[in-house]
């Protein structure tokens, strides 16, 4: 874990309050894992203010990137930030995904959930089939950067029918699911999003008996294990997502 004072070499809006940080922060992305986290002091706040956690879309040539969506105050403050200016960040933080998989991997992310299975598709090699989920098209996050990986296919659901299959994203993946075990492929499971999505792609790895490896999105707001408000429920009892997390099997999962 390394604290980096970083340099923003790029911050762009792509619409929907959601953007893209760009930084410079050498060696963060030299150990960064698809899965990990960064936690960043936000400039614009006050000094005493909490860092704000996020995941990594990608890293690459000494660069980190974020994707995150305007929800907040810090995220609102973040929005000042500019070319040339100076943000500390800590990281890599956390437990993230394998980056081998046995046979087709299958990617199911919801909203900005795509964020992690990002770089983690950059990073795995073989068939990788993206599932991309929304309320709308709008919520349908860096297709066009997904586009330019190998190997990627892409399968999207929206719950207006705007784009993709009408209705939640594990429509295409179960369709998917039938005809990797007609044809008797294997294949693992790797999910980031909301809570109702990623229970359910935990579901089906259990229930399959294949491997599942889901993000929890807890508020991780010390983000080295000190505070424990980051408390997922496994089978050895509770576990910090910041230390243990976010990344965990889905069979070491407890859901309530």
């Amino acid at each position: 874990m390394t604290n980096e004072k970083t340099k923003v070499v790029a911050h762009d809006e792509i619409g929907g309050g959601y953007r893209y940080l760009v930084l410079e922060a050498p060696a963060i992305s030299a150990g960064l894992v698809p899965g990990q986290f960064v936690h960043i002091r936000v400039p614009a706040l006050e000094e005493s203010a909490l860092r704000r956690p996020f995941s990594v879309f990608d890293a690459a040539n000494g660069l980190v990137t974020v994707l995150y969506k305007t929800v907040g105050r810090g995220t609102s403050a973040l929005n000042l930030a500019k070319v040339g200016d100076t943000i500390e960040v800590m990281g890599p933080l956390g437990h993230g995904f394998p980056v081998k998989c046995s046979g087709t991997a299958l990617l199911v992310g919801g909203g900005y959930g795509v964020a992690p299975l990002h770089f983690l598709a950059r990073r795995l090699e073989g068939r990788k089939i993206l599932f991309a989920g929304g309320r709308t098209e709008g919520d349908l996050l860096a297709l066009d950067r997904f586009e330019r990986i190998p190997g990627v296919e892409m399968r999207l659901a929206t719950n207006d029918g705007s784009r993709g299959a009408k209705g939640f994203v594990t429509l295409p993946l179960d369709e998917t699911i039938r005809e990797l075990r007609e044809k008797g492929e294997p294949f693992e499971l790797f999910t980031c999003g909301p809570d109702g999505l990623l229970k359910a792609v935990s579901d089906r790895a259990v229930e399959l008996g294949v491997p599942g490896w889901i993000s929890m999105d807890r508020h991780m707001i010390c983000g080295v294990g000190a505070c424990y408000a980051c408390i997922q429920k496994t089978v050895r009892g509770n576990s910090r997502c910041c230390i243990e997390g976010p990344v965990f099997r889905a069979v070491d999962l407890v859901w309530d």
